[in-house]
């Protein structure tokens, strides 16, 4: 357990170990029972279709806490303001239930063996988290760049060589991170990490795959271990690079055991959810080039279409990880999807950018996803946003009817 242990006499040492020798393997669920009995009492155990429809659709307070320079973390390194209650007032009067907030920590984290996390930073991840949860809706964080070989100070790395370290750091940064959330209610949703993989684009390789396996294995059994409402929150775990043939195929993705969660919940139910991405196809939804600018079967130009990625591959796509995950009792939750802005390169591409958001939006629904944004606070050429963070205001309605129409 990595819960902290109380000073105790002799005698009271020999009775904590004549109880483990009686108790045997049934140890780490009579410990859980222990930490299920600190629950809130406000704190619902919600199955994995109520949590879903709860859910609804999500927005991504992207570029925001997960933006750094130098290493260093600052929310407005890169060019979006300073949060605000009224932003995330603002996102949650459009519609939306559930807001994901990526967060680095990068060089905040101190050096072994406490790898302690800068605490002024932490606050302030607490503080944006609390916008958004006392306004009722669900918030998921994230431990984000620090998995990004491209990211200066990212650390999170399976394909570097001292895994000892970096798995002894995740157990650390996890552990800090849990305890200041523990308290918080059901609304809450740890996220292990996002988009880790070596940077490679083709077939995972098996030992970088088991390392991140290993990551999500510690993952789960730190947070449970912190007890309070940890102990039966629901957790979210990535596959290869949130890959959805990487993880719904056979590829080396492993689900993590949940050994140490309250012994509250029932063994035919799950608190582990499943984190995918969804920008396919990438030439309409990333690529920074005007070629590509509409989608589905209401496109008119067949030479501004892509060639792959339409309805019926994305709904191939979210079928898969239903029968994969959804069907064992593991929720999906489409962590990121959207489509950049190229209508300076055609007038009617944002028309085609909300049939796509309605599409994913609808799929999700059908197999019983949770789909989530992705906003990176920039309008304009190439941007995702649907607010102007800096006045509050709504840039792109048509994407956000879209997305609430796909919800109905």
């Amino acid at each position: 357990m990595l819960t902290k242990i109380k000073k105790c006499g002799v005698y009271s040492l020999a009775l904590v170990l004549l109880a483990s020798t009686l108790l045997g393997s049934t140890g780490s669920r009579a410990s859980a029972a222990e930490a299920s009995a600190a629950l809130t009492s406000d704190f619902r155990s919600l199955q994995a279709s109520q949590i879903v429809s709860e859910m609804g659709a999500g927005w991504n307070l992207g570029n925001s806490l997960e933006a750094s320079v130098n290493g260093i973390p600052s929310e407005t390194a890169w060019n979006n303001p300073t949060i605000t209650p009224q932003l995330i007032q603002k996102v949650k009067a459009a519609g939306f239930k559930t807001i994901r907030i990526p967060v680095s920590y990068l060089n905040y984290i101190g050096s072994a063996p406490g790898y302690t996390i800068n605490s002024v930073w932490l606050d302030r991840v607490k503080a944006v988290v609390d916008y958004a949860y006392n306004e009722g809706l669900y918030v998921v964080i994230n431990i984000h760049g620090d998995g990004f070989n491209s990211v200066q100070g990212s650390w999170l790395l399976v394909n570097s060589g001292n895994q000892t370290a970096i798995k002894q750091k995740y157990q650390k940064v996890w552990q800090q991170i849990a305890n200041k959330f523990a308290g918080y209610g059901e609304r809450l949703i740890l996220e292990s990490m996002n988009e880790v993989f070596d940077g490679n684009y083709g077939n995972p390789n098996p030992a970088y795959y088991a390392n991140l396996n290993a990551y999500n294995q510690i993952f789960v059994d730190t947070v449970r271990q912190t007890g309070g409402n940890n102990s039966a929150r629901w957790l979210l775990i990535p596959g290869w690079n949130t890959n959805i043939d990487y993880t719904a195929g056979n590829y080396g993705f492993v689900l993590p055991t949940d050994t140490y969660r309250s012994s509250t919940i029932p063994s035919s139910e799950k608190r582990i959810m499943i984190s995918a991405h969804y920008y396919s196809p990438w030439d309409f939804a990333g690529e920074e080039s005007g070629n590509i600018t509409q989608w589905g079967a209401s496109a008119t130009n067949p030479a501004k279409k892509s060639t792959w990625g339409q309805e019926d591959y994305l709904n191939s796509q979210l079928q898969s990880m239903y029968n994969k995950f959804t069907t064992q009792g593991y929720p999906v939750v489409i962590g990121e999807f959207g489509s950049i802005d190229k209508s300076s390169y055609d007038s009617s591409n944002n028309i085609y950018r909300a049939a796509y958001a309605k599409a994913v939006t609808a799929t999700a629904k059908k197999y019983k996803a949770v789909p989530v944004y992705w906003d990176n606070g920039y309008n304009g050429q190439h941007g995702f946003a649907l607010f102007n963070r800096y006045n509050n205001t709504v840039t792109q309605q048509g994407i956000i009817n879209a997305i609430m129409q796909g919800m109905q």
